[in-house]
């Protein structure tokens, strides 16, 4: 081998969070998280919401140490991670495959790995941290090893380490197909329509809890799969009638169609939560709250202007489109407390307001109280490579410090 090599190789990814509108829940196989169902999401833009990961390695890094990982300034146990193990290794396997065909290029594959990543929203609280995450280290050590795979073909890889994460290495409007094959090898994310496409789409997230699931998204879908009675027609009929109409909807642009199946699937998932046994809650009061909101808004509007999803969380996610923004922002803006976070310029609006008193001054009551935050979002673009590092020319860790 050549003599000792000093360089410390960098490589830095931002990857977005996607929202489900046909949810991913329940596996076929665990170990390569293969999914039973297919399912399709609206990537969200960076801008609000985004996993920022800096994957390098050197030959100077201890090798008796290994790989390293740094989550939002606090040490990993990677090794306790076989999720990212399995990402890592079939990353490794790719770029080793490089330079065994051009000797030439330095050995990457042999380093050992200093990635340090940091979400600019709560981890674990619903809000698809996971997704962003792996879609950011698969992403990042993908760029670092100069890979030449497609985002579909690195999605079978982050797959493994989250399964939604295979649909954030993609921008717009993204199908994960479970597939069929034992391998996997089929089960990849695809790209419906760009952001492009239907730019237009906007999302208003009520931030409810930011406190940790009491039941993790991995052990709560294994209990549905092996318990709910319910499951079993989801995955074999609703979800494939569901994914055709969506992606119809999308392509013609049909907002009607596009909130009902959204909000039809999302209480679906749900209603296999609570078919569960034990039953899992993932929504609460709160929730529930927004859902009837949501509901009369469209009702009193005429016309379907909102439609509400729910992934593993209480968090409601509230798609409308830009030329409704004043009448469903300004509408929740009205509802919630005057000192909720997040609203920027958003005037309140009270032409709902005289119907929504007539039949849900509970659910507001209950929506104000519990909801803190908003993010304000829309559809957004895949994982961006960006020249702010999170680990120094050197090797220093830096996150927080904007370098």
């Amino acid at each position: 081998m050549a003599g000792h090599d000093s360089t410390i190789y960098r490589s830095s990814t931002t990857a977005p969070v996607n929202i489900a509108v046909i949810k991913y829940w329940g596996k076929r196989d665990e170990t390569l998280n293969l999914p039973t169902n297919s399912s399709l999401s609206v990537t969200l833009s960076q801008a609000d919401l985004r996993a920022h990961t800096t994957a390098s390695c050197s030959d100077s890094y201890p090798h008796a140490q290994g790989d390293t990982l740094t989550l939002n300034g606090t040490p990993q146990d990677i090794r306790a991670s076989k999720r990212t193990l399995a990402c890592l290794s079939d990353l490794r396997i790719l770029r080793r495959a490089l330079e065994d065909a051009n000797p030439s290029l330095p050995r990457l594959s042999a380093f050992p790995l200093r990635i340090v990543s940091e979400n600019n929203f709560p981890t674990a609280a619903g809000l698809a941290s996971s997704a962003a995450g792996f879609a950011a280290l698969v992403r990042a050590v993908a760029d670092l090893y100069e890979l030449p795979q497609s985002p579909s073909e690195l999605s079978r890889i982050a797959r493994q380490g989250s399964g939604s994460a295979c649909r954030s290495l993609m921008g717009g409007y993204v199908a994960w197909r479970a597939g069929s094959k034992g391998d996997g090898s089929d089960s990849i994310a695809e790209q419906v329509a760009p952001a492009g496409h239907w730019p237009e789409m906007r999302a208003l997230i009520l931030v409810v809890s930011a406190a940790k699931k009491d039941v993790p998204s991995t052990k709560g879908m294994q209990s549905t799969f092996t318990t709910s009675t319910l499951f079993p027609t989801r995955a074999k009929s609703i979800v494939p009638e569901r994914m055709a109409a969506m992606e119809t909807a999308i392509r013609n642009w049909d907002f009607k169609s596009f909130a009902e199946i959204t909000m039809r699937d999302s209480n679906n998932f749900h209603a296999t939560c609570l078919d569960t046994w034990p039953p899992i809650f993932y929504i609460n009061d709160v929730s529930r709250a927004a859902i009837n909101l949501v509901h009369e808004v469209n009702r009193i509007a005429g016309k379907a202007i909102c439609a509400y999803t729910f992934d593993a969380g209480p968090n409601a996610v509230i798609y409308y489109l830009e030329k409704d923004s004043m009448q469903v922002l300004g509408t929740f803006r009205q509802i919630l407390k005057p000192e909720t976070e997040g609203w920027g310029g958003v005037e309140p609006v009270r032409d709902l307001m005289d119907g929504l008193m007539a039949t849900s001054t509970g659910s507001m009551e209950k929506l104000a109280a519990g909801v803190n935050r908003v993010i304000l979002t829309g559809v957004g673009e895949g994982p961006e490579k960006v020249k702010n590092h999170l680990v120094s020319e050197t090797g220093e860790i830096l996150i927080g410090s904007g370098n």
